[in-house]
Parts: C-alpha cells; sequence; structure tokens
C-alpha cells in the first residue's frame, strides 16, 4: 500500500523531471532525477539490472527529509529512473529514512534495510535523533515497510553504544544461507565502531560483537561501512566524520576510509593490516559496493564533500551526482580501483600521440573535450635533468580551468579548480603523495561535464572533484617547467 508521502513524491518527481533538460545533466554519472541526491544506498544486481537507491529530497536541491531515489541500469553508465522507493511517512522513520543496502530474498523478492530516524525532544528543550534500523521488501519497484518495523533499536545496542549515530546498515547473505550486516556507531568515547548483527531470515536481527573499534584513530563517527572479502583479503570500507590528516593519506574533515585484513569466519574477528584512504581528491564519500554477476566487485561513491555542498546558487534544479562505478581490486596490500570495463565501449575517435615532447606551454591538435576518456604517460626527458613540474589543464578557456600538477622531486600531484567557475572558498585545492620512479608516472582523466576523476598509476590512488564550469571551456593544455616526454591517447565519450 502506498503512503500518501510516497504518492506525493512519486508524482512531484515525474513532473520536476521533465524540467530538466538533458544537457544539464552528467551523461554517464548517475545524478538526482530532481532535487538533493547524498549517499548511494541499496546498490545492487536484483531481477537482471543495476539498482541504485540514492539518499534523495526531491522538493528540494538542499538537505532535508530523506527518501530513498531510485534509478536502474544495464551497464552501470545509462540509468533510468524509477519511482521513489522509500519515504519518511511512519512513526519510526517520520524525520528520514537514512542510508542502507539491499539483497535479494530466497522467494525471489528484494529486502531493504535502511535507518529510520525519529527526534526526540529532550527536557531541557534539545533535540536527538534517535536511529533505528527498518525493512522493506518489494518487487524492484515498489515496496512495503514490515510490519514490525524497527527490527533494531537501542534496546539491541550494548551499553554505552549510542542510539543518536546508530545508522547506514549494509547487508549481505552468507552462504549458509544466514545474513549478517554492519552499522556505524558511537560508542561512550565519542570515537566510531563498527557493529555486527547476524539474522536466520533477514528479518528477526540480533547482535553479535563489535567488529572494529575506532579508538580514536580515523575521525570520530563512522558512517556509511561495507565489509567483503576481495582478492583473498577482507576490506572494510567506511567514511570517517570529523578526520584530521595523516600527513598526506587523510584530509581534514570528513573522508574516507579502507582498512584491508584478515577475517576469521569462525569467530567473525577482522584482524587489521594495511589503512588507506579510498579516494584522495576533493569530492568523494560514503561508498558502496556490489558483486556483479561476472565476479567483480564494483564501488560506486557520493561525488561530492559535505563540506563543499554551499558553492550552487539555490535555484539550481538538482544537485549531487555518483562517481564513476569502478572495479576493485588489492595489489601489494593496497586497494586499487579502475574504471569499469563498461566505460571502453562508449569510447569514440580515438587520437593518439608518442613521445611527444613538452616544454613550456603546448597544445595538440585533436586533444579537447569535457567527456572523454584520456591516458596520459609521462616521463622526463633527460633522466639526469628530471622537470621541475608538469601540468595537465583541461575544461580550459581564456577564463577558466582546472588542473592535474606533478612536482617529480616530491612526488606530488595536486589538483586545483579555483579557475574552475566557483564564486564560494570552498576547497579548491588537494594533494597526493604518488608513486613517481625518475619523474614517471601514468594518469587516466575522465572528464564528464561536471566532473573529473583521475586514476593514478593503472588505479594505485584516484583523485575525484565536481567541477562546475560553462561547458563551452573544453580546452585542453599541457606545460612543463623544464623537458618531459608524454604519451597520450584520448577517446570522447
Amino acid at each position: 500500500m502506498t503512503s500518501q508521502a510516497l504518492r506525493e513524491a512519486r508524482i512531484y518527481e515525474d513532473v520536476a523531471e521533465k524540467m530538466i533538460a538533458k544537457e544539464e545533466r552528467p551523461v554517464f554519472h548517475l545524478s538526482a532525477r530532481t532535487g538533493w541526491m547524498n549517499d548511494p544506498n541499496g546498490f545492487s544486481f536484483y531481477d537482471g539490472k543495476y539498482h541504485m537507491f540514492y539518499q534523495y529530497h526531491p522538493y528540494d536541491s538542499h538537505w532535508g527529509p530523506m527518501h530513498w531515489g531510485h534509478a536502474v541500469s544495464e551497464d552501470l553508465l545509462h540509468w533510468e529512473y524509477l519511482p521513489a522507493a522509500l519515504a519518511p511517512d511512519e512513526i519510526y522513520d517520520r524525520n528520514g529514512c537514512f542510508s542502507g543496502s539491499a539483497v535479494a530474498l530466497p522467494d525471489g523478492r528484494q529486502l531493504l534495510m535502511y535507518t529510520g530516524v525519529q527526534q526526540q525532544r529532550l527536557a531541557n528543550g534539545g533535540i536527538r535523533d534517535i536511529q533505528t534500523q527498518c525493512l522493506a521488501v518489494g518487487n524492484g519497484m515498489d515496496y512495503e515497510k514490515y510490519e514490525n518495523n524497527p527490527v533494531l533499536d537501542e534496546n539491541d545496542l550494548p551499553e554505552g553504544c549510542s542510539a543518536s549515530d546508530f545508522r547506514d546498515p549494509k547487508v549481505w547473505r552468507k552462504e549458509d544461507g544466514t545474513y549478517c550486516c554492519v552499522v556505524g556507531n558511537r560508542p561512550a568515547d565519542g570515537s566510531g565502531q563498527i557493529l555486527l548483527f547476524t539474522s536466520v531470515d533477514g528479518f528477526s536481527w540480533n547482535f553479535k560483537k563489535v567488529l572494529i573499534a575506532n579508538n580514536n584513530r580515523f575521525g570520530k563517527m563512522w558512517e556509511c561501512p561495507d565489509l567483503f572479502e576481495l582478492d583473498g583479503q577482507m576490506v572494510l570500507l567506511t567514511s570517517p566524520q570529523d578526520m584530521l590528516p595523516q600527513g598526506f593519506e587523510y584530509h581534514n574533515g570528513n573522508g574516507t576510509l579502507c582498512l584491508i585484513g584478515d577475517y576469521d569466519k569462525e569467530t567473525d574477528t577482522f584482524t587489521e593490516k594495511h589503512n588507506q584512504a579510498i579516494d584522495y581528491g576533493i569530492d568523494f564519500y560514503a561508498p558502496q559496493t556490489t558483486l556483479a554477476p561476472d565476479g567483480r566487485r564494483i564501488m560506486i561513491g557520493w561525488l561530492q564533500n559535505w563540506d563543499t555542498c554551499n558553492f550552487r546558487s539555490r535555484n539550481m534544479a538538482w544537485f549531487g551526482q555518483m562517481s564513476l562505478p569502478r572495479e576493485l581490486f588489492i595489489k601489494n596490500g593496497r586497494l586499487y580501483q579502475r574504471p569499469v570495463k563498461e566505460l571502453e565501449n562508449m569510447r569514440k575517435n580515438k587520437v593518439e600521440y608518442c613521445n611527444v615532447d613538452i616544454s613550456g606551454n603546448v597544445r595538440l591538435d585533436g586533444i579537447r573535450g569535457r567527456r572523454i576518456d584520456m591516458e596520459l604517460v609521462l616521463r622526463p626527458a633527460d633522466q639526469q635533468n628530471i622537470y621541475q613540474k608538469f601540468a595537465v589543464r583541461f575544461a580550459q578557456n581564456d577564463q577558466y580551468q582546472t588542473s592535474f600538477s606533478f612536482r617529480p622531486r616530491e612526488s606530488v600531484l595536486k589538483i586545483d579548480r579555483k579557475f574552475s567557475g566557483s564564486r564560494r572558498a570552498i576547497i579548491h585545492q588537494r594533494r597526493s603523495l604518488v608513486n613517481s620512479k625518475n619523474g614517471e608516472l601514468k594518469i587516466r582523466i575522465i572528464l564528464d561535464r561536471f566532473s573529473v576523476e583521475a586514476f593514478i598509476n593503472d588505479g594505485e590512488q584516484v583523485m575525484s572533484a565536481v567541477i562546475h564550469t560553462d561547458q563551452e571551456a573544453d580546452g585542453i593544455s599541457f606545460f612543463a617547467d623544464g623537458a618531459a616526454k608524454m604519451d597520450i591517447v584520448k577517446y570522447d565519450l
């Protein structure tokens, strides 16, 4: 039975979407159907298609009462909007249907697990969130909330755990047919932790253990956890709030964290071995993964940063887009990411140069565009006299540009979008320490209308950023202080 709130959201989004021209959206990144989008939710392959739900406020391009938007795709790049899946229409979620996940049930239905939020007024007049875990069951189009919601509340939490910071369940079905989920939480020390819950049928849940404790190492509250096996290791992805930088590895603010380790399935014990950021750029948060039918582990994140949401005007019809879907693999104890192979099917108009001399400013015939896939292989012209700096500038005209610049002597790669058209003093630069020997670097840059994602050294690191630059600014140029040589292959997308 569809609620009044959900019916109204569906009617509104259906009308509002028609007011947004196709040219005003990204081409191969999922954007909000209308209004506001943040975290990816319920990313899954179900009934022959990839499903992406998302945190959604259809009525305004700013954050508000959270619904779940919904879209499907056959190739992860071209998305079809479906009607909103959830609205905040019950007592336990009246202040928002927060993030969650999806899993297929043995009977063919799809189970959504999400965080319901209701606000409670305190004796001192203040307000606090009560966050609980809730279920909805559906057929890939319409979902009915479970009559016994919420299925996890503060009574299921160990002593000292916060009921106000208890959110973002990631659920999966084990080989034996039982279910697990990990949920982000905050213990008494104000830090983050990941709780593990188990279920026989997906509907009745029990607390198992504190799987991983932050102990104030990486920020505070850990949001949007995801736990999965990859290349013989166990991987935990999470997005910590209020991070402090650690050299070049983490940035201030809301960041991303990948822990790689061993997992004892008998005792559900995770032993950390490696930690790293997931994305080293400006805009990336709350990633979620799914397993493709062919066995690939694919990740999509919110291509945005909570600290840079205020640069746009209030009259935008939509705000928020997802990252490029990325295939994950582990190499030398690191999480590597590469664009999904489906992107290669979009390539056209190949332009290639080999061994180009770069000194001062250089432009190359046929190298321009705002929807491109471009790979650069960089090296010094003289191994005994390495260039001082290299830069590639794009989304460029006489007024605008965004750039990646590389200083080989420090092995530092920097993204800079201060000339991208922003009129706000938001985060415009980020630097990353990259692996480079003798000034050699490989970087694959993918541009869509409103974003750039750079995959460094075959995906050893990724740097992502949103750019709102006039589409007419489509120039690309190269610069070297000193003498560099470059191979380049560029495709239009």
